[in-house]
């Protein structure tokens, strides 16, 4: 295993070849207002405008360019949330081979549609990424098949690694935060950087829900999270990190950042009204984490990879709603009224005049725990931020109005 640290420079270099002309180099982007938040010069690497999506094609149509011509005619077989699937889907077509892709029945509807609009086939087997690669195992065994793992492979850590080369090729950062879910990206970038930009601090970022990188870590040893993934960003969710990719990044990326779903949505939020980028949820964790190392960023230069931008429309419309809540941008509570002709009016009358929008309203007579008589208001309020928040809890106390917020689910 200790090999493969040694190799990889070079294994990177040759991926470099093989996808000069096939990818498109994504190059850095700034943002001055990423950049005055984090008080750094802050460089955006905006992976979720390569081909497929998502940095994952790098890695993908590598591997496929080292099978044998048997291992060609025998077909692969991959497991996927999503972006891996899309992208060796987009390679084993290019390349006239046959690819079955695992996908959990969890994944996103637009992630299915699209690995099967790539022209290869998409079987749904499984509750989450680990149950789906068990059964691509199983299937290949069966058939014969080169099963491509999404990123406990030399090949597809070669690949990812071509970012790291574009990275140091424009600049030498300081600081690069990476996204992580099984580890082949930073693993990947960290080997390229490691003689390309060997004072740079690699720091991964965790989806809460998955937490594999800090359990990695704190064994110093490649390790399960030991219990089911609950994130959205699925990109993240592989409950595990492998081992190639862990001994590629031993000593080298020494911490891991945790962030929950709600962080994770500010940053989508952030990253849709500033930059104009659409990411998916693991595409923003770097922001997310940037946004909770701020302290220790200040006047350094910094990276943030972007991995993808594959994300579900309703997915996404959850997402925006936890983010604006976070931020304080939206404002739901529920308000008990007489159930009688013109009070309704007077309760929309007061929050207009806080200068808040009505973004959504129910009216509910019905429930049971609301008297006869009574109606149960629950409304959406666009607002402008906390501070607005709080002139609107005023207004409503100062009119006697019985209110709750109710707990974002």
């Amino acid at each position: 295993m200790a090999s493969i640290r040694a190799s990889m420079p070079e294994l990177i270099e040759e991926a470099r070849r093989r996808l000069d002309g096939i990818i498109k180099p994504t190059p850095l982007i700034r943002s001055t207002t990423i950049d005055r938040i984090l008080d750094a010069q802050v460089f955006i690497k905006p992976e979720n405008l390569q081909k497929t999506g998502s940095f994952k094609i790098r890695g993908a149509y590598n591997r496929i360019a080292t099978l044998t011509q048997e291992q060609k005619s025998r077909g692969v077989v991959a497991a996927s949330a999503g972006n891996h699937g899309q992208a060796l889907a987009y390679a084993a077509t290019r390349a006239g081979v046959s690819a079955t892709i695992v996908m959990p029945t969890s994944a996103a509807i637009a992630k299915i549609d699209a690995t099967r609009s790539y022209g290869q086939s998409v079987v749904l087997e499984g509750v989450d990424y680990q149950e789906a690669r068990a059964a691509a195992s199983k299937m290949c065994a069966d058939r014969g098949a080169t099963f491509i793992d999404a990123y406990d492979d030399a090949e597809v850590i070669a690949g990812q690694g071509t970012a790291g080369l574009e990275i140091a090729g424009e600049i030498t950062p300081d600081v690069v935060i990476v996204p992580v879910g099984g580890g082949g990206l930073i693993a990947g970038i960290t080997a390229a950087l490691a003689t390309r930009a060997p004072n740079a601090e690699v720091i991964g970022v965790e989806a809460a829900g998955s937490p594999q990188l800090s359990a990695s870590l704190a064994a110093d040893a490649p390790a399960s999270i030991g219990r089911p993934v609950d994130t959205i960003a699925d990109g993240l969710a592989t409950g595990r990190i492998g081992a190639m990719p862990f001994e590629v990044i031993r000593g080298r990326v020494k911490r891991a950042v945790t962030v929950d779903d709600f962080e994770i949505g500010e940053a989508v939020l952030l990253m849709l009204e500033r930059l104009k980028l659409l990411a998916e949820g693991a595409g923003a964790a770097a922001l997310a984490g940037a946004l909770k190392l701020k302290d220790e960023l200040k006047g350094k230069t910094v990276v943030l990879v972007v991995s993808g931008g594959n994300i579900d429309i309703n997915l996404l419309d959850r997402i925006i709603g936890h983010g604006l809540v976070k931020v304080g941008r939206l404002f739901r509570v529920a308000v008990d009224l007489r159930d009688r002709p013109g009070e309704l009016g007077k309760l929309i009358s007061a929050i207009a005049a806080t200068g808040a929008n009505v973004r959504a309203i129910d009216h509910d007579r019905t429930r049971r725990d609301v008297a006869i008589g009574g109606a149960r208001v629950m409304l959406e309020l666009e607002t402008r931020g906390p501070a607005h928040i709080d002139t609107i809890r005023e207004q409503l106390k100062g009119l006697g109005y019985v209110f709750e917020v109710p707990a974002l689910g």
